[in-house]
């Protein structure tokens, strides 16, 4: 079982979704089948056959949970510096021919959620700004080519 790092925060969600599927989404899917049983027939019944299907997806899915927090380390956020760009920072760039800048946090695979600004680690983004420092020009390759990026800003 591969080691997953977490924030206290990402640890915490994955906790209440696990807990929402087993106390919330399991007895809805069973109630689901019940009531899809209680129509007769098995054979021919897409409810049941839907209901069940549902059950599998669900099933697997509290089973990833499950193992996802099993292997998570929490990282220690106090031991985060700024020095230079490395996980958990949350890194202000600009994109040195357009003039755009955009911040990103830093965070791991499992927390990564491009709408809250949050990028993997494993991005080659990310990847470019890892160990850089405020003021360095880095340059990325992403699919279309690479891009140069100034480091404006690092926090926690």
């Amino acid at each position: 079982m591969a080691i997953s790092y977490m924030t206290k925060e990402g640890y915490d969600k994955k906790m209440a979704e696990l807990a929402h599927l087993e106390n919330v989404e399991r007895p809805d899917v069973v109630r689901a089948i019940a009531e899809a049983r209680d129509k007769g027939d098995l054979s021919e019944n897409a409810e049941y056959d839907a209901a069940k299907e549902r059950q599998g997806m669900l099933e697997a899915k509290i089973a990833e949970l499950k193992n996802l927090v099993a292997s998570a380390r929490i990282i220690d956020e106090s031991k985060i510096g700024t020095d230079e760009v490395q996980l958990l920072n949350k890194v202000t760039i600009k994109n040195v021919k357009m003039g755009a800048q955009m911040t990103y946090t830093i965070v791991t695979e499992s927390e990564a959620n491009l709408r809250e600004g949050k990028i993997s680690i494993t991005t080659p983004i990310a990847k470019g700004l890892l160990g850089h420092k405020v003021g360095d020009i880095v340059d990325v390759q992403v699919p279309a080519g690479v891009m140069q990026f100034e480091i404006v800003k690092i926090e926690i």
